[in-house]
């Protein structure tokens, strides 16, 4: 029996999804961790937010560079070996940063490196766990088994940054060796995992080929509309990157303060995910689409303001909330637009666009706080947010006007 044919049964029995869900976990637990513990790692070698921003960039470039390739092979080849290949190189680079970080010879430079060989095994992977979920669960659990595959990201990103940053003040050793422990379970996990898809595609490689996810999205104005919104929306508005600037220089809080502050976001999202997974968006779509991001906006201009530890937490779970509402829709809107023979070159463009939104974002957070100051450099991004939002109700208006989350819409 296909995917797409096994009778709807609840998530919690679908043993696929469950291994794949906590493969998920796994992995991002340890990617979320390894964030918190390089941030303050770079901040606490040079007291310069602009490396912070580099950090971001340096996981962009890769992406960048392998994204369309991704997608290829993931159309090309066996989609789940290709994410028990990215596991296991993210856990060398973690035992890499502990093995430095033991011995002392741990860098700017040699973070970044470290980075990039992460940011690399990533845009593989990321591009290709999106494209097994179709082929995991049947179509008509399709929405709930995103929100639910979403709510496995924001548990590790509530769990993640509060264990790394409790853990790094005991030692930084022990936050990266956890992460490559985590990364090797995850690829375990991952090789349990039965999917039932197409024959996957043999187009020779070329440069329409590569390119081919792009003009399928060029030629589809919803899925254009949602991953454009995202780009600009999360370029605009990252703060990310400057938590640890807030954490010590704002709120004079130590890692654990970084750690609080970035599960704050996950806290939200989770709640959110839980929501949709048993109530998902059935009207007004596209409404709840431009809203989530202007909610997003306001959320950091006030986060901006705020002098008070528990406030900006409790924002950052607003902006978290508001963020996952836009993921479970733009996912499942671009899973059930694009045809299965295309998901990876659509999903390989799709994570380009959300890795240059949240690692440019965090670019331009980390070199406009040198410029003009953390609290200004975020109060400008949440602005953008809203300008995105405005400006995209009126060039993206086939998205503003999408009612329903219809598997029959392709």
């Amino acid at each position: 029996m296909s995917a797409t044919d096994a009778p709807s049964t609840s998530l919690r029995h679908h043993r696929p999804f469950a291994l794949y869900w906590v493969s998920r976990v796994s992995s991002t637990v340890a990617l979320q961790m390894q964030a918190v513990a390089v941030a303050w790692q770079m901040y606490d070698l040079t007291h310069n937010p602009l490396d912070l921003g580099l950090v971001g960039l340096v996981q962009f470039i890769p992406a960048a560079l392998f994204v369309l390739v991704a997608g290829h092979v993931a159309d090309r080849y066996d989609r789940r070996t290709i994410v028990r290949i990215c596991q296991p190189v993210s856990g060398l680079a973690a035992a890499t940063l502990a093995i430095g970080t033991l011995g002392g010879w741990m860098t700017r430079e040699s973070l970044l490196a470290v980075v990039f060989v992460t940011g690399s095994a990533r845009a593989f992977e990321q591009t290709t766990l999106t494209t097994l979920l179709p082929g995991i669960v049947p179509l008509p659990m399709l929405s709930r088994a995103t929100a639910a595959g979403a709510s496995a990201t924001q548990i590790a990103v509530i769990g993640g940054p509060a264990a790394g940053g409790l853990l790094y003040a005991v030692s930084p050793i022990l936050v990266y060796a956890l992460c490559c422990m985590l990364y090797l379970t995850s690829s375990v996990l991952i090789a349990n995992v039965k999917v039932e898809r197409n024959a996957p595609s043999r187009e020779p490689v070329s440069l329409a080929v590569l390119f081919a996810g792009f003009a399928y999205i060029r030629h589809n104005p919803v899925i254009l509309g949602i991953i454009s919104l995202d780009l600009f929306a999360v370029a605009l508005g990252g703060v990310y990157a400057l938590l640890p600037v807030f954490a010590r220089d704002v709120f004079h809080a130590g890692p654990w303060g970084l750690g609080l502050l970035r599960a704050s976001p996950g806290v939200g999202a989770l709640i959110a995910a839980v929501i949709l997974t048993h109530r998902p968006p059935r009207r007004f779509v596209g409404r709840i689409i431009f809203s989530s991001v202007a909610i997003f906006g306001i959320a950091i201009i006030v986060f901006a303001l705020s002098q008070s530890f528990l406030l900006s937490m409790a924002l950052l779970c607003l902006l978290g909330a508001a963020d996952m509402v836009s993921v479970v829709i733009r996912m499942t809107l671009i899973q059930l637009e694009t045809t299965d023979d295309m998901r990876g070159r659509v999903s390989a463009v799709n994570s380009l666009f959300v890795i240059a939104s949240n690692q440019l974002g965090d670019f331009r957070a980390g070199l406009m706080a040198s410029w003009i100051g953390t609290i200004p450099a975020v109060m400008v991004g949440g602005v953008g947010a809203l300008l995105v939002v405005l400006i995209g109700r009126k060039v993206f208006a086939p998205l503003y006007r999408v009612e329903t989350l219809d598997m029959q819409r392709r």
